[in-house]
């Protein structure tokens, strides 16, 4: 499924999350707010209905710093794990889409927050472009994976010997990016995986390994949008 790039791309992030919001978001849910370029139009979206005086008991756990200020910027209330620790739902975004709505995620370096907020949901919805799905994980984006500052040369060591080609995230200014947590992100291009279960144990199993971005079996249900139109496909069971 081809995709134009720009403005096109960005209607269509912009299509997914509002439909996910609209479908998904009920009254006096607590609900976790992902990272990134489509989940914050989640964001805007529930910020608008609260806006039309609908969802007003709706309560946000944030998944990173920025996804916080944007809430706040906007006016979403919202909570903690720690005073939520359960929630109904999560939207969020992802970087590749495999159709058993296995997923890549952490490009935008928050992937263990949203990890933790997404295993303390009842229901993850993943929300995307149609430029998002694979035929299979690895094809079209890196795995990130958080690692500790401390001795990160040796992760990088341990990576390339899975096979990855293991390259250091940078920010804005050149400089090695940090996640809110203070820990380096080290993009690991694997190609398309074969078994990403065994890859994600190997990974999880790792000291130093703070969080990898294989989030396996954790999608109920995918919104995405393209070309062809809106779509919304539930986890095979």
């Amino acid at each position: 499924m081809g995709i134009e790039a720009g403005g096109e791309t960005t209607r269509y992030k912009r299509e997914a999350a509002r439909a996910a919001v609209d479908r998904f978001f009920l009254p006096g849910m607590r609900v976790g707010l992902g990272t990134g370029s489509t989940a914050a139009f989640a964001v805007r979206r529930l910020a608008e209905l609260r806006g039309q005086g609908r969802l007003l008991d709706v309560v946000g756990v944030p998944t990173s710093r920025a996804t916080e200020a944007l809430a706040r910027e906007l006016g979403v209330p919202l909570t903690t794990l720690e005073e939520s620790p359960e929630l109904e739902v999560t939207i969020d975004g992802a970087d590749e889409v495999a159709p058993d709505l296995s997923v890549i995620k952490g490009g935008g370096g928050a992937l263990l927050r949203e990890k933790i907020v997404a295993q303390a949901s009842r229901r993850l919805v993943i929300v995307a472009d149609a430029a998002k799905l694979s035929p299979r994980l690895g094809t079209h984006w890196p795995v990130p994976v958080e690692v500790l500052p401390f001795g990160w040369r040796s992760q990088a060591r341990f990576l390339e010997s899975l096979g990855a080609r293991v390259t250091v995230r940078l920010g804005a200014d050149a400089s090695p990016f940090l996640t809110d947590q203070g820990n380096l992100v080290l993009d690991c291009a694997f190609g398309p995986i074969d078994d990403a279960p065994s890859l994600a144990l190997r990974l999880s199993s790792r000291a130093g390994v703070v969080c990898h971005g294989l989030f396996l079996g954790m999608a109920h249900d995918l919104v995405v949008s393209g070309p062809e139109g809106l779509a919304t496909r539930a986890r095979p069971t």
